[in-house]
């Protein structure tokens, strides 16, 4: 009985001993990960900063805590022209020779992960006429992908809205309506966002849902 015990003993010892040294490879592993996205991430600082807050004189977005999946969708996007192809989308034009510069499905990951793991900040007003309380009714479209709380869902391929700069919410929609944006064939889940974007019928009708968004920031 005693060398049952014994032997049954040094497998669990064994198995928990195997089960630590996986445990510290996949350990090593993801923050190898980490320091390869932090590390590409330094092609990304000069436009959306070392926060990911992004900058309005570059036309940069706040891109901290966007989702994984989003960012390496955008990423992919702009490698294959599928975004920022269209010769008037000249912000995206800027985008597209810095994706290229990931030249793998490992690096994309590693940066699209890094960037989420950012800490979102306040983005300051810069539109100041548009009317929140109208823009409310507005986004009762949006809110069906972006969520009511405009958080985003990753399900449907839409991104969180909150704690970016309004001017650059403006700026896509307006991509969006005029067809710079989201007419790729390639580009389905743009294609999701046009007619949406289309429902916007004037310019103060852009400025009050953004407004609208800009006030579900906490």
């Amino acid at each position: 009985m005693k060398s049952i015990i014994s032997s049954l003993t040094s497998k669990t010892g064994l198995r928990l001993a195997m089960v630590g040294v996986l445990a510290s490879l996949v350990s090593a592993v993801s923050h190898a990960n980490d320091e390869r996205g932090k590390q590409l991430y330094a092609n990304c600082v000069a436009c959306h900063q070392a926060d990911g807050s992004g900058m309005k004189l570059l036309n940069a977005p706040a891109i901290a805590g966007l989702s994984e999946k989003y960012i390496a969708n955008q990423i992919q996007k702009f490698k294959l022209g599928h975004r920022g192809g269209d010769p008037k989308d000249a912000t995206g034009l800027q985008m597209r020779p810095m994706a290229t510069l990931l030249t793998s499905e490992a690096d994309i990951a590693a940066v699209s992960k890094y960037i989420a793991s950012m800490e979102p900040k306040p983005a300051e007003a810069t539109i100041t006429d548009g009317n929140a309380e109208r823009g409310k009714t507005l986004y009762a479209t949006c809110q069906a992908c972006h969520q009511a709380d405009g958080s985003g869902n990753d399900l449907l391929n839409s991104p969180s809205l909150l704690n970016q700069h309004d001017w650059y919410l403006a700026a896509q929609l307006h991509k969006f309506k005029e067809g710079v944006r989201g007419s790729n064939p390639q580009d389905t889940t743009g294609a999701q966002m046009r007619p949406m974007a289309m429902m916007l019928t004037d310019e103060q009708a852009v400025k009050d849902v953004v407004a609208y968004i800009q006030s579900l920031n906490k």
